[in-house]
Order: structure tokens, then sequence, then C-alpha cells
């Protein structure tokens, strides 16, 4: 069976609080483990009112603490919002606290609009064109390969598992150079999936931390015990995901009984095309999905994304979509 992992955005619900989605998480996290996935990770997100997880590394460790066995990590940090010394500080602290179980996946999106770079006093665009060289700064503040003139502390020799992420074949190539894992966010972008990984395959070159490639790909996946039920609780994420496309993003929202179907044709047309790399369905809906997805991109793990307006619905959904693949 391939091996699953779980990416959260920390989902704040509409009527409900920060407090309660960091708590939703943690839950869900415990809920991973206990159903055998490999990794958990949170994403980095800034300036929205329905994501949580903007506080990557302290997100992690309320994470690691909740959870024993289970990878946790980034999926991923914006480098270009961040100095590489600082985020090597704080996932080498994630590492002590919680050895041998972080994961650092590197994005070169901002997460955000321009508004972020001028509260971060960051200029997002110059940022983004250091990207390749900011990743082998903080791999080396980390591993000591090339030997800095200063060491993170903590951070140098922190057993970290570094990737790279992206949406596009600039992200497959830079893994490809460096030798790193690639997860691609076919989740919500799967436009370049096939090519990105057919480039990161064929230019692949090996490094002391990996020998071969190893491609991760994100698939949103709700399972419920019908096909029907599977579908009314996808519709707070269709409804997240339309607002999002017209400006104006906002909490999770309800489920609503034959949103789509209310909806024009073209923005039909669009859910449509961002859901290409999705399961959704009963147990045996989503196997049949994500073994047809895993035939045609040849990947090694998979990493299953979306929220539900009731957490405990995205809980079940974790544990039926194991049992369905493991089945």
């Amino acid at each position: 069976m391939i091996p699953l992992s779980v990416l959260d955005l920390i989902p704040v619900r509409e009527g409900g609080t920060i407090s309660e989605a960091l708590a939703n998480a943690a839950s869900l996290a415990r809920e991973a483990e206990a159903a055998g996935y490999k990794r958990f990770w949170v994403a980095e997100h800034h300036g929205m009112d329905g994501i949580a997880g903007g506080a990557t590394a302290v997100t992690l460790a309320h994470i690691g603490h909740a959870t024993s066995t289970i990878r946790i990590g980034a999926g991923g940090i914006m480098l270009p919002n961040h100095n590489p010394f600082v985020i090597a500080e704080q996932f080498g602290t994630l590492d002590a606290l919680f050895p041998g179980r972080i994961d650092l996946g590197l994005g070169r999106a901002p997460g955000a609009d321009s508004r972020i770079g001028q509260a971060l006093r960051k200029d997002l665009m110059r940022a983004s064109e250091y990207f390749p060289q900011d990743v082998v700064e903080l791999r080396a503040l980390v591993t000591g390969d090339p030997e800095l003139a200063l060491r993170a502390t903590p951070g140098f020799g922190a057993a970290l598992e570094f990737w790279i992420l992206g949406s596009s074949l600039f992200g497959a190539s830079l893994a490809a150079a460096l030798g790193m894992p690639y997860a691609f966010a076919s989740h919500f972008a799967p436009d370049h999936l096939d090519a990105a990984i057919k480039l990161y395959r064929e230019r692949f070159t090996p490094s002391p931390a990996l020998d071969r490639p190893h491609v991760m790909a994100a698939m949103t996946v709700l399972t419920a015990e019908s096909d029907a039920e599977a579908t009314l609780l996808a519709s707070s994420l269709d409804q997240s995901f339309v607002a999002l496309r017209t400006g104006n993003p906002g909490r999770l929202k309800p489920p609503v009984p034959g949103y789509r179907e209310s909806l024009p044709p073209h923005t039909q047309a669009m859910l449509e095309h961002v859901r290409q790399a999705s399961a959704v369905g009963a147990p045996a809906t989503v196997r049949a999905a994500i073994g047809r997805f895993v035939e045609r991109t040849g990947a090694d793990e998979i990493i299953v994304a979306g929220a539900t307006y009731d957490p405990a619905a995205r809980e079940h959904s974790l544990a039926l979509t194991m049992e369905a693949l493991a089945g």
C-alpha cells in the first residue's frame, strides 16, 4: 500500500475560534497517527481569516506535543518570507523537542498577497529570486555542508528531512538539482503535475540525503459512508475555493446540499478543473480514485488535503480512507 500523509491548513470554521481550530488540528493529528499515516503537515498562510497556521513552527510544536510517533512538518515554509538562519533555529528547536520526526518543506510562493510583504518588511518578488540560494544556505546551516562561518544553535546537526514544494516546473527542477524529495501541490494546482514529475525524475541528481527520486503528490480526499454524504461534506471546501477565487476568502462554511448544481456553468467547470486530483465518496469510490491517480503519476507517497465543517467528519474520513486502501 502506498504511504499516506495528511495536510491540514488549520481551518477556522464560521462561528468558531482560532483556539478551537488549533485544538481540532491536534485531535486530527492524533487520529492520523492512530490510523497509520506517515506525516502530518501544516502550511504557512498569512492574513487569511479562515486559516490559523500562520505561525507554523509554533503550530507544529503544539501538534508535536499532542502526538508521539507520526512525522510532523511544514508543507511548507514559504522561504521568501524569512531568512534561512531563523528557520534553521526554529526547526532545529522542533527537532530537539521531537527528535527524528521533523520535516521541512520549502516553497517559493509568499503564501498571501502583496500586503503581507509590506507587513513582513520584505520585497517578496525580489526575495523569491534568491530562493535557490536560500535553500542551499538553510540546508548548510543544518548539515554543515558546505561549512559556514556561523552555526545555528539550535539547528546545526538537526535530523531534519528537507523537501522542495511546488506547483510548477521550477520547483521540480530545483529539487532534482539538489537531490531532494519533491512534493507537488496537485490538490489545488494540477495543471503541471505530469510534466513536473517527469522533469524531476529525468534530472534527479543523487545527494547524501537521497539516492533516488521521491515524489509526494497531494490530493483532496474526503471519505464518508456514501458518495452522497461525501459530496455534501465537500461542499464546504467548494464554497471556500469559490470565495478565494472571487476575492472574498473567509471562514469555512457549513455544507450546502446541491451546492455545485446551484453554481453557474463556468464556476462548476472551474471547480471540476481544480479538483482533478481528488477522491470524494464512499470507501470504494475513494480507493478507485486514488488507485487511478497513483497509476497515472507513479507517486511514492500521497498527502491528503481537505477540510470539513464538522471536525469529527474529517477524523472519520482519515480512518475510512486508510481502511479503504488497506483493504
